[in-house]
């Protein structure tokens, strides 16, 4: 196989990361936005066809691998869907969808069109959280005791007034979908599936503006046994605080902070150190705020290993999928159900 080619449906602000990225190490054959300016805008800068269909792209983009779906959230779906179904590969931003349901949808399109479908779960790559990871699945900490998630930003009233789709429950989802479904990944990365949910959430901030909470608080019980808590809010004042996660084992204690999960705050480990890690990425910026770790090269890298040499996929369908169940499982939680 030569130069994998992709297509990118959606041509917003985190389309231009990707578009960047496709650019450097493979093929931008097209780009696909039903605003025809934004589209025509992406196109000529990478130097590669535009449409405002995707139907259209599908259908006259015969040569294309791999379909890079970065449409709003609500939309996620049914695009991947119709990717999957024309005999395309999927990457699908985060997150996956908004409903369990939507995500059994997709995993059924691909299973049944035999083609992969990648999600994009970027943090997974940040050095001290990898660090992290691998420690955890030696047994450096033991049994894993509790998980405390903290996800403290900022995303004031210009942020939402500046989209035509954040904020809004039927095409966004909610605070956890669109701003913490990475952390939400990791936290089952690390600790496992959540069996129980207390949780409240509040619009304390953004009435104007967003239809839903800007501030969460949750406790879990994992299925594992171990207990955890989910502090959020994206009414930090001004600018992002912090993005961290704390991990309690029997052996030993792990903080994972900075502002994007991007620091080692604190490890305390019986007979081990965490060391020689490699400097994290700046964040993604969008002007006004900022957003999760600039990791997408390493997506990308696993979409080439995957496709041309076999290789394992680093984050899956069923992965992605168990991102939105536990998010669901939270926001079900706000109504006492």
């Amino acid at each position: 196989m030569d130069k994998l080619k992709f297509a990118i449906i959606g041509c917003g602000r985190i389309a231009s990361r990707h578009a960047d990225i496709i650019s450097s190490i493979a093929e931008l054959s097209a780009v696909c936005d039903i605003k025809p300016d934004r589209a025509k805008a992406l196109a000529e800068k990478h130097s590669c066809r535009n449409y405002n269909n995707i139907e259209e792209l599908l259908e006259k983009e015969n040569e294309v691998n791999v379909v890079s779906i970065c449409t709003p959230n609500s939309l996620h779906s049914a695009h991947t869907i119709i990717s999957l179904n024309s005999g395309k590969h999927v990457l699908c931003e985060k997150p996956m969808a908004i409903s369990v349901k939507e995500c059994l949808q997709m995993i059924k399109a691909a299973d049944e069109s035999r083609k992969n479908l990648f999600i994009v779960k970027q943090n997974r790559f940040n050095p001290p959280i990898a660090a992290l990871k691998q420690t955890i699945d030696g047994g450096r900490l033991g049994k894993i005791l509790s998980v405390e998630l903290n996800c403290f930003w900022n995303r004031n009233n210009e942020s939402y007034k500046d989209s035509d789709w954040k904020g809004k429950k039927a095409l966004d989802g909610g605070t956890l979908f669109t701003q913490f479904s990475h952390f939400i990944d990791l936290l089952y990365w690390l600790a496992g599936d959540v069996k129980k949910v207390f949780s409240l959430g509040k619009n304390l901030n953004h009435k104007a503006t967003i239809e839903f909470e800007d501030t969460g608080v949750a406790a879990l019980e994992f299925t594992n046994g171990a207990l955890g808590t989910i502090h959020y809010t994206v009414n930090s004042y001004k600018k992002n605080m912090e993005g961290s996660i704390t991990v309690f084992g029997e052996k030993g204690t792990v903080k994972v902070g900075g502002q994007y999960l991007n620091v080692l705050e604190y490890q305390n480990i019986e007979d081990y150190e965490i060391k020689g890690l490699t400097e994290s990425r700046p964040p993604n910026d969008y002007g006004f705020y900022k957003g999760s770790m600039s990791n997408h090269d390493k997506v990308y890298d696993n979409i080439i290993d995957v496709l041309k040499h076999n290789g394992k996929i680093a984050a899956n369908a069923n992965e992605g999928m168990k991102t939105v169940e536990i998010i669901e499982k939270i926001y079900s939680a706000f109504n006492g159900s």
